[in-house]
């Protein structure tokens, strides 16, 4: 007996783990809606803007390790859509995005939404499908979602036709999923790693995101090596923050000094499921202590950036697996420890420093993690509370923060809460939205209330795009355009069904907070006005600056210098 395609599609997203669905429905995909409310295991989630549905659907993974979907319709569906697709792809993350096209057995031209959604999606995932016949859209599906997981992970799109979802099909043809081939590490390679590694006095380890699935191994490789350990501003959490070994995320110009120092003292890296990509480096302002061992699973990485006297292309996990019985263990390092305990401290009291005029951020994020405790996620949007969380926050496990890196799209963090907090409904999630990017997303927060979601949106309050108003307080002396007119915080989040609690002053964190929890407990979101003062510049901030500069050639750096000074002289 013949079924519609749409049942083909909700069959695969059961059979896939999928369950979230993110999107609004439209003409092209009622069949595929009306499907999705009935079915026991895949949750369809109004949004208010696709672009929300594809950063909640990134949010979701990151959070669970559970892939999600983005259900959308042709064309703006898809536009909207793609920053949290990009977003997605240029940090790794995997998504399907199931799309619909129009109808293809008509041959009517100028179709309602027609675009061509696969040229579209295709430089922002790492595939694009589009089945030609119903008995074919269980496997397609099957198939992408099988390629958005394997290897380096990134978003897939499938459209769907119209007609395929509205007129009956074929029983599905018959499909067998196949076992992505692993990748054999070379026992050769290991051997020279080995003995590289054990020939080096000092080693560092720097860790991303790609680390996270060799877990506890990591940190016995550490302790068997006595080396620091850095990550990246992804890789946050993949080695415990709370570990002696724990240097810093990051080491170059944009962490603090005793980290420069330390890693500086290093005599050798090995590089673990990262990218050294520009962010992270503070805009590549780090130079990896050599020879530089460099693992991932993407070989187009392998030393792309920073030449690798080593290469291994393979999963991060069997890597160190197979490398810690081939060291031997080293003694604890006194020295070590108590430099990067001395180190750590003094960077932390410069980050807590208490405010005069606001809220201090890092006894804002202190407080947010003895209050809402050790398992809470973050969510974080592009700019400086990005980089401030990332100082700030000690994390022990990876997914606590989940932020827009390379990408770094505006507008994130609010829906990435709800995406978080629908996937790990029993954690405590918390949104550090900025005041800028919450103008773009903020009023999801109607999503989180009529669901009754128990998130906390803070919103700090600067009243400027934050990072781009130092970067150019810093460098011309003036802001352009950065400055944000005010907004009625209170008002929008009434109008959403959101209670909105003041903060303005670091007296009063730990009260508002408290207040924060027990609206939490009663399952209802929480808005929180947050007064914060940006007066400190992160460490990255600063070292940013030097670098970029740094890199400018010398009229070039004579020019900016001299007309920043001249504008505080004389203007």
């Amino acid at each position: 007996m013949a079924i519609t395609g749409a049942a083909h599609v909700l069959q695969a997203l059961e059979d896939e783990g999928i369950r979230l669905a993110f999107g609004i429905p439209g003409t092209h995909n009622i069949e595929l809606y009306d499907l999705l409310v009935a079915s026991k295991s895949v949750r369809p989630v109004l949004v208010t803007d696709e672009q929300s549905a594809s950063f909640m659907a990134d949010a979701a993974w990151r959070a669970s390790g559970i892939m999600a979907c983005v259900n959308i319709v042709p064309g703006a569906g898809l536009t909207h859509a793609m920053s949290g697709i990009a977003e997605a792809f240029m940090d790794g993350i995997p998504m399907l995005v199931l799309g619909c096209g129009i109808r293809r057995d008509t041959g009517k031209a100028y179709q309602l939404h027609d675009v061509d959604q696969l040229a579209l999606a295709a430089p922002v995932t790492k595939g694009t499908f589009r089945p030609e016949r119903g008995e074919d859209i269980y496997g397609t599906i099957r198939k992408a979602c099988r390629l958005a997981r394997e290897g380096c992970p990134g978003p897939v799109f499938v459209e769907i036709p119209a007609n395929l979802y509205i007129l009956g099909q074929p029983e599905s043809a018959p499909w067998q999923e196949e076992k992505p081939a692993s990748q054999p590490i070379s026992p050769e390679l290991l051997k020279r790693c080995a003995e590289v590694l054990s020939k080096a006095k000092h080693p560092l380890i720097y860790l991303g995101l790609g680390a996270a699935g060799a877990g506890a191994d990591l940190v016995t490789l550490a302790e068997k090596l006595e080396a620091p350990v850095s990550s990246t501003f992804q890789g946050k959490g993949v080695f415990p923050e709370s570990h002696p070994l724990f240097l810093w995320p990051g080491f170059g110009a944009a962490a603090p000094s005793f980290a420069r120092v330390v890693a500086g003292g290093c005599d050798a890296t090995l590089a673990i499921g990262c990218r050294f990509g520009e962010v992270a480096t503070g805009s590549y302002g780090l130079a990896p202590p050599s020879p530089l061992i460099h693992v991932d699973i993407d070989a187009g990485a392998l030393g792309r950036n920073f030449p690798a006297d080593i290469a291994v292309n393979c999963d991060a996990a069997e890597f160190v697996r197979a490398l810690l019985p081939m060291l031997s263990s080293r003694a604890e390092s006194d020295y070590l420890r108590n430099k990067i305990k001395a180190g750590r401290a003094e960077a932390a009291a410069e980050i807590q420093l208490p405010s005069d005029t606001g809220v201090s951020p890092g006894r804002l994020l202190k407080t947010l993690q003895e209050v809402f405790g050790p398992d809470t996620v973050f969510t974080s949007d592009s700019g400086n509370g990005t980089f401030l969380a990332i100082e700030g926050l000690v994390l022990d496990k990876p997914g606590r923060l989940l932020g827009p890196m390379d990408y770094s799209c505006m507008g994130y963090s609010v829906p990435a809460a709800i995406g978080a907090k629908l996937a790990c409904p029993d954690v405590p999630v918390v949104a550090l939205a900025g005041d800028g990017a919450f103008l773009m997303t903020g009023l999801e927060m109607l999503t989180a209330a009529s669901l009754g979601l128990a998130a906390a949106f803070l919103v700090l309050r600067d009243r400027e795009l934050a990072q781009i108003a130092q970067f150019q307080g810093v460098a011309y002396n003036r802001k352009a355009c950065s400055e944000l007119p005010d907004y009625d915080l209170a008002a929008i989040s009434a109008g959403v069904g959101v209670e909105c609690l003041q903060l303005k002053q670091d007296a009063d964190i730990g009260q508002v907070l408290e207040r924060a929890k027990t609206i939490l407990s009663e399952g209802r979101p929480v808005a929180i006005d947050v007064a914060i003062d940006y007066s400190r510049k992160t460490f990255f901030t600063k070292g940013v600056v030097r670098t970029t500069l740094g890199r400018l050639p010398w009229m070039d750096r004579l020019r900016f210098v001299g007309r920043a000074v001249g504008r505080k002289l004389f203007e």
